[in-house]
């Protein structure tokens, strides 16, 4: 799933997230860490395709052009640099990684995240399902 989309869906979780806070916590603040979270998280591919090609072609590809990183997603990683399992597993260390950060500074921040990265997962997962029936579609 390229970022634009989970931007809009990280855009649309923070929406009841910042309106249920609780007054303490700033809302737009809030909307704004759920977002930046949301798309953020993906940084760890570059990290992941480093580790699998073993060089940081991918990194250079959008340092190269940083329109890629915006407008050609699907031209920063070839298909053997990431798998979804390594994808899946990575975000799932780096959201149990940040609750542990933030836990002893605030509950709902860590609830949040929390949010944020179950939600991400999902439409991951999800997408994953539809890339997988197209490519049984298309080779059966």
């Amino acid at each position: 799933m390229y970022s634009r989309s989970h931007a809009v869906i990280a855009g649309l979780t923070g929406i009841p997230l910042a309106v249920l806070a609780p007054s303490t916590e700033p809302p737009l603040l809030l909307w704004a860490y759920v977002l930046v979270l949301g798309v953020g998280i993906d940084v760890d591919h570059f990290v992941i395709a480093r580790i699998n090609r073993g060089d940081w072609t991918s990194l250079q590809r959008c340092l190269q052009k940083p329109s890629r990183a915006f407008v050609e997603q699907a031209t920063i990683f070839d298909s053997e640099d990431i798998w979804r399992d390594q994808r899946l597993l990575s975000h799932l260390l780096i959201g149990a990684g940040l609750a542990t950060l933030l836990w002893p500074l605030d509950s709902y921040w860590v609830f949040a995240t929390a949010v944020t990265i179950y939600t991400y997962l999902l439409a991951d997962l999800y997408s994953d399902i539809q890339t997988r029936d197209e490519y049984l579609r298309q080779n059966s």
